[in-house]
């Protein structure tokens, strides 16, 4: 597969088999992405994978967090935005509706968010999560090197058949994730990427998202 075919064939997967993916397939995955290009090649990035037993005992403390109302406890420093630009709200606000649209087709709308709500808490069923760490005492500098090296995993993930899904929801209680492997404390959990083969027949993978007209984002000078 080719960069362009993968750019395009990947998407937020939301429903995953429950099929493992073979330790020498993640590797690989890895291998490639580790060729992420980061500022002064610095190579921020520290990344734990969890699967089997392990992936398992987070979900359900994920679960039983949602089940308790646990407040989150992230490690991320960054403030979330308190209001987005008119047209970035409105994507917002469209990508919203047309979820809740396809999804209402097939789910009782009296209980769709928490449908969606406990489908995040579970990590989609995804066979595997990968947790992307950096040391705290590095500035939003370096949060651009693992912006590089996410997309650089969901990309060599295509290569494989794998599909992909990065939320925040995925991180939501550090604590747990921490525990769970011995993450040291002077590394800051900033983000999730849950792995694994899409159920292509859910409909919670039935939508895709509409990208924005060339013309609209990109101004080209002196071509």
């Amino acid at each position: 597969m080719n960069v362009i075919d993968a750019l395009n064939a990947r998407f937020t997967c939301r429903a995953f088999k429950p099929d493992l993916i073979p330790k020498e397939t993640m590797l690989k995955i890895m291998q490639a992405a580790s060729r992420a290009p980061s500022w002064g090649n610095t190579q921020p990035w520290d990344i734990y994978v969890a699967a089997g037993d392990i992936l398992e005992g987070i979900r359900t403390e994920f679960l039983s967090n949602m089940a308790n109302k646990t407040p989150p406890n992230t490690d991320l420093a960054l403030p979330l935005p308190q209001d987005w630009p008119a047209n970035l709200k409105e994507r917002y606000d469209s990508l919203g509706k047309a979820r809740y649209n396809i999804l209402s087709q097939e789910i009782d709308q009296t209980s769709l968010l928490h449908v969606i709500q406990e489908c995040n808490y579970r990590f989609f069923d995804a066979p595997a999560v990968v947790y992307l760490c950096m040391d705290r005492s590095l500035t939003t500098y370096s949060m651009f090197d693992l912006g590089a090296v996410s997309q650089s995993i969901m990309l060599a993930a295509q290569e494989f058949g794998i599909d992909s899904a990065p939320a925040v929801m995925l991180v939501l209680y550090a604590d747990v994730i921490r525990a769970a492997m011995a993450i040291p404390g002077k590394q800051a959990i900033v983000l999730g990427i849950a792995l694994g083969y899409a159920d292509r027949d859910s409909i919670h993978n039935h939508y895709r998202s509409e990208r924005q007209p060339l013309e609209e984002i990109v101004k080209l000078y002196g071509f």
